[in-house]
């Protein structure tokens, strides 16, 4: 699997996601861990990681994941023709939910391990593809998923990882910095595996490579 797991943003090693590319091809912004977020917010911050991604040479677009909730069948296909999905941070849950509905969940468990595009992203984009994301209600609302779809959070990960990834700590810039070291504190507490990133940092994995940018 190829992956740039950051913690905020593109982080400071944003051509190190460039170099992951094996080929051209389109780029899909899944942004819906901030569904919660008001249309407009969200428009921008879609917008701002469009041109993040164009910066570094990407075509990029925006793939909502709620346009294809119920029909994995016309979800699949779309993303098979990508090269790179970028997963912007938020609500963790909201973002797990979005990727059960769609069917996304079950597509990127098959596509990345068979080395069919790369996984980037940052925060919760990263979050979710642990086995589990028990401990993430110290930093995210999961009772968001109840007001705003009605049914309980999923609390399984993806399991694309093998730890649980914690962004924001020792990041006194970002507001979530304290409630990040809690969880850190939390999952060594328990003796759980876990990443803490500081912002900027960015787990690059490559195959079988891992390492810490």
């Amino acid at each position: 699997m190829r992956m740039y797991l950051s913690s905020f943003r593109m982080g400071d090693h944003p051509q190190r996601l460039v170099e992951l590319l094996d080929a051209h091809g389109p780029a899909a912004v899944i942004a819906n861990a901030i569904d919660g977020a008001s249309d407009e917010v969200r428009r921008e911050d879609v917008e701002r990681e469009l041109e993040e991604l164009a910066e570094l040479g990407l075509d990029a677009e925006e793939l909502d994941l709620r346009d294809y909730f119920g029909a994995p069948e016309r979800l699949a296909p779309e993303l098979e023709r990508y090269r790179l999905v970028w997963v912007r941070g938020g609500n963790t849950f909201m973002l797990r939910h979005a990727l059960a509905e769609s069917g996304a969940d079950v597509i990127l468990t098959d596509l990345l391990p068979r080395d069919a595009l790369v996984y980037g992203g940052y925060s919760a984009g990263c979050c979710v593809l642990a086995p589990s994301l028990r401990g993430l209600e110290l930093v995210d609302d999961p009772e968001a998923v109840t007001e705003t779809y009605g049914v309980p959070p999923i609390w399984d990960g993806l399991g694309l990882i093998e730890y649980a990834f914690v962004p924001h700590v020792d990041s006194p810039e970002h507001p979530e910095t304290e409630a990040c070291s809690r969880l850190a504190e939390h999952y060594a507490a328990r003796g759980m595996p876990y990443r803490a990133l500081r912002d900027g940092q960015a787990i690059i994995a490559d195959g079988d490579t891992e390492e810490l940018a």
